[in-house]
């Protein structure tokens, strides 16, 4: 095995540390031992870790000091003292850890409380992140790359936590991930690739017309198109107006291979947010097809002369279709991108244009690069882990960000067979179809997941192997409720339109083998441990000063996916970028294993007296007391309100408000103070509605809601 590439060496104190790497396999405790040959170095293990035999016999034979400590030790800074010695002269403490089992790419393989006791010796600590290219990795991609060390900064004794820790060795490792090679190429290189390789084993089931596309012909009709588009489109972007398809994959691949970008358009949102988003986006030309234009009559449609049909265009290209199926067939994928004039634009040239969903405001262009996106599928696809010949059920819409990377560009560059239908709403024909193609993953919101609820036959769902949401919070009675009616339990995700845009996922325990600690990878009311390759940093919500991870703050993210700011508005992005570092908007914490507690979104708190008052906690704590189940829909929402006094005050937005409103809030915040919630934070009047407004992704409309509680109050 080669040498590992090193970053940050020049972090290496003169002085003694720790150094605690977050994993280290048996030829990287070798690279190590040769790295530091000049310095005195202690092995520093567990002592009831059950060591590699060729790690402990390589420990036992390399004539080194070693020394040992105990998980559970109550008084670790005594420990500590007692080592201190071993760091005199430039020594080096070297933790070994024992075996463990992880999802791949898990940059630290430490269980929490021996982490817990390795900060608490209160000695200097340097991180190393040993990054594993092999193990996160496209499958398009044959090169066989080294480990990469990657060292972190030094953490003075004084300010050494399992929180600090984990957020320097996060950045250490986001470094290492953000140097990979292949996130310089091309997005549309890397879709020919992987329609090349797995083009006669994957194919997109059409679920509209029950119809079959092999991966093979979907790359020969989408050659075929990108020749036309090129001809009929002036400017360098392309709207698309259709559902998640065949046309809609064919449409978006043929942009990208004709050297364009897609952007595809919310066909859901109101016609201003449309209108801005045709302006923002400079596009002369759309792909669509007829019957979706009469299906979707009230959409505000371009003229006709803008509009390039796809069911008209495809019959006449059937001839060239088939001359580039063989193509593909025979020659390399270098050639094949010659061919099609693509791959000059790369990296962190523009890939596709997406829109914000407007929950908050007019829609934001974010332009993701194909460095974001190439990011993100290998992130999201290495850490999924998904067995041979496992099928996704692909019914989120394009222009969402989840249903763009995750449900589209993932499963054609990773080869994963789709199964397609135009409306994510329709559960009961998705149940049949999940069914009859024997779906395993199922991509979808807390919303979508409710119709699952009413309307399916457990059995219909048998194959699934795992359900993963995102876009809201997934309420924890909704997930139990799901699990015993079909005997899986959905894993919540997170993500965002800038993040290309997975960042966090709970995934299913991998499986225990022999005497090896399996670390943990899910846990109800978190969103998950972030994807490999990415940091995390948080700011106070009052005062944007750095707090640790594990205190409530601002959620801010460093990766190779974090987009690179919004389309045309310099001032909103130098909002939310600093120095590469990507503010979500978002509050939440970390705790000792990883995972991510999303405690709202600072769009939903207001600051009532010099306060910060959290809405969804709010929201959850009157679900919980009113016993309403959220298990079909929304019932409730929180709204802050300008205030005289007090800056704003909270109002509720109910759904079963009945006609003694006054005396229903009085009872209702004394029901709340009982339960433990302060009086700031107990609502001020309940106005009634008919629905909570909520957007097509099932994400609550956050500016209609204001509109309401304004108007009532």
């Amino acid at each position: 095995m080669s040498s590992p590439q090193t970053l940050g060496a020049d972090r290496i104190p003169a002085t003694g540390f720790l150094l605690i790497p977050g994993r280290l396999g048996f030829q990287d405790l070798l690279a190590l031992t040769k790295m530091f040959h000049d310095r005195p170095i202690t092995w520093l293990i567990e002592e009831s870790a059950k060591l590699d035999p060729m790690v402990r016999d390589f420990l036992e034979r390399s004539g080194k000091a070693g020394a040992s400590f105990a998980a559970d030790d109550d008084a670790p800074a005594a420990v500590g003292e007692a080592l201190k010695g071993k760091l005199e002269n430039r020594g080096i403490l070297v933790f070994v850890n024992a075996p463990t089992i992880a999802r791949p790419g898990e940059p630290i393989h430490i269980q929490g409380k021996i982490l817990k006791t390795l900060c608490g010796f209160k000695l200097p600590v340097l991180p190393l992140a040993v990054d594993c290219p092999r193990e996160v990795a496209l499958s398009i991609d044959s090169s066989r790359p080294a480990n990469v060390f990657s060292f972190g900064n030094l953490i003075a004794a004084s300010a050494a936590s399992s929180a600090t820790y984990r957020e320097h060795l996060l950045e250490a490792s986001e470094r290492a991930f953000s140097n990979r090679s292949f996130l310089n190429s091309s997005l549309a290189v890397a879709v020919l690739a992987g329609l090349k390789k797995h083009g006669s084993t994957c194919k997109l089931h059409d679920g509209s017309d029950d119809s079959v596309l092999g991966f093979d012909r979907l790359l020969g009709a989408a050659a075929a198109l990108s020749k036309e588009i090129r001809k009929l489109t002036n400017k360098r972007r392309v709207g698309i107006i259709l559902p998640p398809g065949k046309g809609g994959l064919v449409a978006n691949v043929a942009v990208l291979f004709a050297g364009k970008i897609p952007v595809n358009f919310n066909f859901t949102a109101s016609h201003e947010a449309v209108r801005s988003a045709i302006r923002q986006g400079d596009i002369d030309k759309f792909i669509t097809a007829d019957p979706f234009v009469r299906k979707v009559s009230a959409f505000p449609w371009p003229p006709n002369r803008d509009l390039i049909f796809i069911e008209r265009l495809l019959p006449a290209l059937k001839p060239k279709i088939i001359r580039w199926v063989i193509a593909a067939k025979l020659l390399p994928t270098a050639i094949m991108a010659r061919l099609l004039g693509i791959g000059r634009q790369r990296n962190n040239d523009e890939a596709i244009l997406l829109f914000t969903s407007g929950s908050s405001g007019e829609p934001k262009g974010v332009g993701l690069t194909h460095r974001n996106v190439l990011a993100n599928v290998c992130q999201f696809g290495s850490r999924l882990s998904l067995p041979h010949g496992a099928k996704i059920l692909a019914s989120l819409p394009l222009f969402h960000s989840f249903g763009s990377t995750v449900t589209m560009f993932f499963p054609l560059i990773e080869g994963v067979d789709l199964v397609t239908y135009p409306s994510p709403l329709e559960t009961k024909r998705l149940a049949e179809l999940i069914a009859q193609h024997q779906v395993y993953i199922l991509l979808a919101t807390p919303t979508f997941l409710r119709g699952y609820m009413k309307r399916v036959d457990p059995e219909q769902l048998s194959s699934l192997g795992l359900v993963v949401t995102g876009a809201e919070k997934l309420p924890v009675n909704l997930a139990q409720s799901f699990f015993e009616r079909f005997g899986i339990y959905p894993q919540e995700g997170y993500g965002l339109t800038e993040t290309s845009p997975a960042t966090n996922v709970n995934l299913p325990e991998p499986q225990a083998g022999g005497d090896a600690a399996i670390l943990p990878t899910s846990r109800p009311g978190t969103v998950g441990q972030l994807l490999p390759g990415m940091a995390v940093r948080l700011t106070h919500a009052a005062t944007d000063k750095p707090t640790p991870i594990n205190t409530q703050g601002v959620i801010w993210f460093k990766g190779a996916n974090v987009f690179p700011g919004y389309l045309n508005d310099a001032k909103k992005t130098d909002e939310v970028i600093r120095d590469g570092w990507f503010r979500t908007g978002d509050v939440g914490r970390i705790d000792d294993d990883g995972f991510l507690y999303i405690e709202g979104r600072i769009s939903r708190f207001s600051k009532i007296a010099g306060e910060m008052v959290p809405h969804e906690t709010i929201e959850a704590a009157v679900n919980k007391v009113l016993g309403l189940d959220q298990e079909t829909e929304r019932r409730v929402a929180i709204v802050g309100i300008p205030d005289v006094q007090k800056g704003e005050a909270i109002v509720l937005l109910s759904t079963i408000a009945g006609p003694a409103m006054e005396q229903e809030c009085i009872d209702l915040r004394y029901k709340l103070m009982d339960a433990g919630m302060p009086s700031l934070w107990c609502p001020r009047h309940i106005i009634p509605v008919a629905e909570i407004p909520v957007l097509a992704s099932g994400k609550l409309d956050i500016k209609r809601c204001e509109e309401l509680a304004r108007a009532e109050a």
